[in-house]
């Protein structure tokens, strides 16, 4: 169990382990090590990496640092990005690391060594607010197992290939940290999640903004639409011919664009718009649909999908 805190700065916790199976042709495979101070925002970095599509390992003692990177595989389906979190947790396998990586590189490995760093001041704050001990401080002081880390870390830093101190870093800065040092700034888009829905069967629970189409006229009272649906063109063509259809997409979208902006300010990397009307069948698939082209021309990352399509 990990010893390190969850402060608000930057809080402790990795989402499970999550494997990419997407290898980009002609790209070799990828290998970085994290470690840093305790407190300091490791678990943070790790589940950045985690989103980015990164097989993150944590608490690896640094001794198997050597069997993971023969997992690693340029082919199809195989770990093609590798991120190894190794700590003070680690106990007698840390003394090993610089060992480990020397022989990393000396049978072809290459990697990359990230560095998490927080002044003291900061790093006690974070312990005290979570009041944990420090993993180290046995019957001493906070401080005390501070000092004994920095010490037993002091060769590793001034390896590192990147150091981040996180002792002025928000969540955010250090996700925009992390992001920066591992895609060279190449943002990731904000993926659309388009998804219509009928009110009849209830809102979507996982919906950030409910877009009620009801006020247009619904197809279900013309005879000869009534049993086909949004995606058909007679059912489409009459929804966006109806008055303010059309209109309302495009000045939806308009509205959208500052919030996505200050989505992916924020770091978040999805968002699910709901698009309701009566039975999910009609006017909100005909109009999800239009939204989702519309982002799409925009220059946005969208998937749409229809709940209640089908239902009777």
């Amino acid at each position: 169990m990990s010893n390190e805190p969850p402060p608000d700065t930057v809080p402790e916790g990795v989402p499970a382990l999550e494997a990419s199976t997407s290898t980009p042709e002609g790209e070799p495979p990828e290998l970085l090590v994290i470690t840093g101070m305790s407190g300091a925002g490791r678990s943070r970095a790790a589940a950045v990496l985690e989103d980015l599509h990164w097989y993150v390992v944590d608490n690896l003692p640094a001794q198997l640092l050597t069997q993971m990177a023969r997992m690693m595989t340029a082919a199809p389906g195989g770990v093609h990005r590798l991120a190894a979190v190794v700590d003070v947790r680690g106990r007698e396998f840390f003394a090993d690391l610089s060992h480990v990586i020397d022989s990393l590189r000396a049978v072809g490995h290459n990697y990359r060594l990230l560095f998490l760093d927080a002044s003291d001041a900061v790093l006690v704050q974070r312990y005290e607010a979570v009041r944990r001990p420090h993993p180290l401080q046995g019957e001493g002081t906070i401080l005390d197992g501070i000092a004994i880390e920095r010490q037993l870390l002091r060769e590793i830093r001034e390896r590192a290939d990147v150091l981040i101190d996180t002792s002025e870093l928000t969540v955010h800065d250090l996700a925009r940290e992390v992001r920066q040092a591992v895609t060279g700034g190449a943002e990731e888009a904000l993926r659309i999640n388009v998804l219509s829905f009928g009110f009849k069967y209830g809102i979507p629970l996982d919906a950030d903004h409910v877009v009620d189409m009801r006020f247009l006229s619904n197809p279900y009272w013309i005879t000869e639409l009534r049993h086909l649906t949004g995606r058909d063109a007679p059912v489409r063509d009459y929804v966006l011919g109806l008055p303010g259809a059309t209109q309302f997409i495009e000045r939806y979208v308009d509205a959208l664009e500052p919030v996505l902006a200050g989505y992916r300010n924020e770091e978040k990397r999805y968002v699910t718009i709901a698009v309701g009307c009566t039975g999910g069948k009609h006017r909100s698939v005909a109009l999800s649909e239009k939204l989702a082209g519309t982002l799409r021309e925009s220059g946005h990352r969208v998937v749409v999908a229809h709940r209640d399509l089908g239902r009777e």
